[in-house]
């Protein structure tokens, strides 16, 4: 199961353009990164390892440090210019490893990290089984995973203007949005990579622009390029373009445009001697249990 076709070097280009912008527009990115680490406080760890998995500029390694003054952190992404960043967080006497690597190919020994965490990372995987495959082998026993990835909502409203300009151009065109898992699917396959009883949730956060041009520069900022094997590979056309900005124009709401993202929430721990209850307390409520969870309907 891929998550989608992702040319890996030109995600890699993407972030590495981005590092000095990151931090200004990533926005959702690091609320969705500070609700994930809330639910921390519903759980009994006390990690001497983490990995910050695709940390980006490592928002999250300060508020970790803060929890866990003596863990020691891996910060690891695909982007060296990210990494210079995440490098500097922490405290002076504490600062994380960075480590430049493939998230689904990862340069750690078996069993030797306590908790993973991964913030908005996981769909930029070509191969998700793989990649919890990886995760499962280096976590130890009664270890935690913990991450946010994105839903297949996220970013409707730019997959249907899209959409509209290339049914208008005569043609289904190359894809201009990533595709992204269904939180279902999502959890089957932490399933079947051998983790406890997974626990998912979502929500759907919407941010607005006074224009088309706001969400394209928002996501060309933090490296959201797209990175599509079968991504156009030559510039859109103005044609094009003007048509995607119009066929938006009518998702306006309220003098605004919506830009929707479906936020996935999930943990996993690894088996050995673990008692998962079937439903664990979060932040927000109670999360429940993945077979508990019907199967999104196709609409």
């Amino acid at each position: 199961m891929s998550m989608s076709p992702i040319d890996k070097r030109a995600a890699r280009r993407a972030f590495e353009r981005a590092a000095a912008s990151y931090d200004a527009a990533a926005v959702l990115q690091r609320e969705i990164g500070n609700r994930m680490l809330e639910r921390l406080d519903y759980v009994r760890l006390k990690p001497q390892t983490i990995l910050d998995l695709g940390c980006g500029t490592g928002q999250g390694i300060d508020l970790l440090a803060k929890r866990w003054r003596k863990a020691k952190s891996i910060a690891l992404d695909i982007a060296e210019s990210m990494l210079q960043r995440a490098r500097r967080r922490g405290t002076w006497l504490n600062r994380p490893w960075p480590l430049c690597a493939d998230l689904e190919a990862l340069p750690l020994g078996d069993a030797s990290v306590d908790l993973v965490i991964s913030n908005a990372s996981l769909q930029w995987a070509g191969d998700l089984p793989r990649a919890f495959a990886e995760l499962r082998r280096v976590l130890r026993p009664e270890g935690l995973l913990m991450f946010t990835t994105f839903g297949p909502d996220t970013l409707i409203e730019l997959r249907r203007a899209w959409a509209s300009a290339d049914a208008d151009a005569g043609g289904a065109g190359h894809a201009h949005v990533s595709p992204f898992l269904d939180m279902h699917d999502i959890g089957d396959a932490l399933m079947r990579a051998g983790f406890a009883d997974p626990v998912m949730d979502a929500e759907r956060i919407t941010m607005t622009y006074e224009n088309v041009h706001g969400l394209m520069r928002d996501l060309k900022a933090i490296g959201g390029r797209n990175a599509l094997q079968d991504r156009p590979r030559a510039m859109t056309g103005r044609q094009r373009l003007t048509a995607m900005e119009l066929a938006y124009e009518r998702e306006r709401q309220d003098g605004r445009l919506p830009s929707t993202w479906e936020v996935v929430y999930g943990q996993a721990w690894m088996p050995a001697g673990i008692k998962t209850p079937a439903q664990q307390q979060t932040a927000d409520g109670v999360a429940i249990p993945l077979s508990a969870i019907p199967r999104r309907v196709s609409r």
